[in-house]
């Protein structure tokens, strides 16, 4: 196995800064050498992609903050996504903000001859459009271009953890016909059937799928370092086992983890259960 690592330190997408760190603090979570123990030895990283600081530019979206820019950014991703996932690397995106995951899919999409499986962990939903968000955070908005520009399909997209859901984002799940499981659903049928039934929908006609995890799915006590923290989330082992349960099903083809803002975390505590969380996908387990 080949693993190729990108960063993308974008916070364009979020309101509260500091996400634009995540790579870094990733990075020094010794990813490098936690991958290299699992035995994969061709660990290529290819540093990070240029975003602009907000300070050097002027939003002129008022219903998509940033996006001219964001999509400039998200073009180059896909390229460099592409060209991995095409000469058979497994491509590692490390954010940054969860508007990355339109760049992200873009390139997978490129290479595959149908739309990956898309697993989708995190608390919130992020597919409101433009003229649904109430912020116009582009993070909050990755599923929904995703989906208008076929980059991801609605019935081969699974989505997990949710606890803070939009009004205008249960219209759009139901409109769409994405598969989804909230908090209440990981607590009345548990981690292991719920991700049974994921990989089910995700890797239908053995496609390939994509794991885009977005760290603030996870209970605050256990990943403090993100912006948008909800409390009531994933435990620690809930976490893991999604991950396992992907390795196990020898389908994953690409993992994208976002949101790891350090300037909130508690000694790097987010960005090292980000690497343990990778290692799990990529085949870690306890025996």
């Amino acid at each position: 196995m080949r693993v190729e690592i990108v960063g993308v330190p974008m916070d364009l997408g979020a309101s509260r800064r500091g996400v634009d760190m995540g790579p870094s603090a990733v990075r020094y979570a010794r990813l490098h050498d936690r991958l290299q123990a699992l035995g994969i030895s061709d660990v290529i990283d290819h540093g990070n992609l240029y975003v602009p600081v907000r300070e050097s530019v002027e939003s002129t979206d008022r219903q998509a903050h940033f996006f001219d820019i964001i999509e400039e950014v998200c073009g180059r991703l896909a390229g460099v996504v592409e060209r991995i996932a095409r000469a058979g690397g497994l491509p590692i995106v490390l954010g940054g903000d969860h508007s990355i995951a339109i760049g992200t899919l873009r390139g997978l999409r490129r290479v595959y001859e149908k739309p990956p499986g898309l697993i989708w962990i995190d608390a919130h939903a992020d597919i409101n459009s433009p003229e649904s968000s109430r912020t116009g955070n582009v993070h909050g908005m990755p599923l929904w271009f995703a989906l208008e520009q076929g980059s991801a399909l609605p019935e081969h997209t699974v989505q997990i953890a949710l606890r803070d859901v939009d009004a205008a984002e249960k219209r759009i799940l139901r409109e769409r016909g994405v598969r989804t499981f909230t908090m209440s659903d990981v607590d009345r049928f548990g981690m292991a059937r719920i991700m049974e039934e994921a990989l089910r929908i995700a890797s239908a006609d053995h496609r390939p799928m994509h794991i885009s995890f977005d760290l603030d799915a996870i209970d605050p006590s256990e990943a403090p370092g993100t912006g948008t923290p909800v409390k009531g989330g994933l435990s620690y082992r809930e976490a893991h086992l999604a991950m396992e349960m992907l390795a196990e099903s020898g389908r994953l083809g690409s993992i994208e983890m976002v949101e790891v803002n350090p300037i909130l975390d508690r000694q790097n505590q987010t960005a090292m259960l980000t690497v343990g969380l990778i290692c799990s996908a990529l085949g870690k387990s306890i025996l």
